[in-house]
């Protein structure tokens, strides 16, 4: 890394933040012989890590002390991170040999017959895409005592020579142990014991389980907001989420699960408050930001709501995104005794959208991809990155943009909603997880084909490259054991709702 502006670059940041969890794995087995540290996810500007010391004692601030005191002198020290690859049993040798049984589990599942791992200081790992040159080139990080493990603090993104600012993010912590606690249940914490799952014919099973966790889930939800509508008066329902995190099927199913407690669900999408087109918010470059908050008529969409809740019927607009035009097509609503409203769309939980709304008859829902399963140890999944896969392989399949455009644009999505939409997720009354266990399996089959169709002279070749290696560690499964309402339907197709 030549310089802190690579850091400003998505790409420059993830190798800048591979390199620096291989060095805490590297400096917690020097502190430590014989301990496992487990990179879980990214949570509050950092990422969630455990240190499960040979003793089996908790991890203290002494400890957190010592590794990050072992971090700085191999920083000091500048090693390499030098690049070795071998041919694939020779490799799960060198990793079954140092007791990295995740690491083992995912190579023997793999056809690959060669693997390119690394070394530190002659200490090995894994990372599927490329590191630092040396640890002399990681600049900042902070390691500290968190929820029993340790928060990896890396630098902030627009100004690296800083850390990220660290904010709680208590519901987004829950979700996450949720179903972490139902991996561990299941035996399933890597993607190696998702492959070894599926070769022993289980991948029905898993299927059926995350498919009855997410029902679950949508029940309870439909049950507390029967009791909001008979206690507290509840009125609206908002519904919110990053891009291909599952809305819109979300929404779908809701209402059918809140029909069932005898509530007659009405709703409508934020998108069909869209201004006309010639009247959207532009990119410094020219073109239209689509996810701008001032995209949406929010004073409009507020006057409908207000009239909605003093009895009124109104005369609901419907978007074409093929004109660029609000037009009414004689679609009217109204709230009557029994009703709530769903409004669902990126902008949902945006304090501004109906500000003049009574706090006390509204419930929000945020709704993420939050991937509780790991690929090993030491390399977590992104949720932008199942995001991402989901919406390259529903843009294609419905004609809407190749692969190539849709990573094109990824970069303008990705700025937009931590802008304009997660500053909002610690605000929802709940938080739903779409992540589905066996997700990538199943996507593999179909991205591979989409992903294969990028040039590979264009500037998205590296992007579909580095998925597609992604993909390739996971077993594939077929979808034909999807139900058609299933939430993965949306992306895949074959969706009934």
């Amino acid at each position: 890394m030549e310089s802190h502006n690579d850091y400003r670059t998505y790409s420059g940041r993830s190798t800048y933040c591979r390199s620096l969890c291989f060095l805490l794995g590297k400096a917690a087995r020097d502190v430590f012989p014989g301990c496992r540290v487990t990179m879980r996810r990214p949570i509050s500007k950092g990422y969630l890590c455990n240190l499960t010391k040979p003793d089996g004692g908790t991890t203290t601030e002494d400890d957190v002390r010592l590794v990050s005191g072992r971090m700085d002198e191999l920083i000091r020290a500048d090693l390499p991170f030098v690049s070795r690859e071998e041919p694939r049993e020779k490799v799960i040798e060198v990793f079954r040999e140092i007791g990295y049984s995740d690491k083992v589990k995912l190579f023997e599942t793999s056809r690959d017959k060669t693997i390119v791992y690394h070394t530190l200081d002659g200490t090995p790992d894994y990372y599927y895409d490329t590191l630092l040159p040396s640890t002399g080139c990681i600049f900042l990080y902070k390691l500290e005592p968190y929820k029993g493990g340790m928060l990896l603090r890396i630098p902030d993104r627009h100004n690296p020579d800083t850390l990220a600012p660290f904010y709680e993010q208590p519901k987004t912590y829950e979700v996450f142990t949720e179903h972490n606690r139902w991996n561990q249940i299941m035996g399933l914490e890597t993607v190696g014991d998702v492959n070894l799952a599926c070769a022993r014919g289980e991948a029905s099973d898993l299927i059926q389980v995350a498919e009855a966790l997410q029902e679950k889930k949508i029940v309870q939800i439909a049950e507390e907001i029967d009791r909001r509508i008979r206690e507290c008066e509840l009125k609206i329902v908002l519904i919110t989420g990053p891009t291909s995190s599952g809305k819109t099927t979300f929404c779908k199913r809701l209402c059918v699960q809140l029909k069932a407690c005898g509530i007659h669900p009405i709703s409508f999408s934020t998108d069909d408050y869209f201004v006309n087109r010639l009247e959207t918010p532009r990119l410094p470059d020219g073109s239209f930001d689509f996810d701008n908050f001032e995209t949406v008529d929010h004073r409009y969409l507020e006057s409908d709501v207000l009239k909605l809740l003093q009895g009124e019927t109104v005369d609901v607009p419907e978007y074409n995104f093929v004109t660029g035009l609000r037009e009414f097509n004689g679609k009217k609503l109204s709230l009557c005794k029994g009703s709530v409203l769903l409004i669902e769309g990126i902008h949902a939980l945006n304090p501004e959208l109906i500000p003049h709304v009574d706090k006390s008859v509204q419930y929000k829902i945020f709704i993420n991809t939050i991937t509780s399963i790991a690929l090993d140890d030491h390399n977590c999944i992104p949720t932008s990155d199942n995001r991402l896969l989901r919406r390259i392989v529903r843009d294609y399949l419905k004609g809407a943009f190749s692969a190539q455009a849709t990573i094109q644009n990824w970069p303008n999505v990705r700025r937009s909603e931590v802008k304009w939409i997660y500053p909002y997720q610690e605000n929802a009354d709940i938080l739903f997880n779409s992540s589905y266990l066996v997700e990538f399996a199943v996507l593999r089959r179909i991205a591979e084909k989409i992903l294969a169709t990028v040039p590979s002279d264009s500037p998205e070749s590296g992007e579909a490259v580095r998925l597609l290696k992604f993909l390739h560690h996971f077993s594939p499964v077929s979808d034909r054991e999807i139900p058609a309402t299933s939430l993965l339907r949306g992306f895949i197709g074959g969706s009934n709702l």
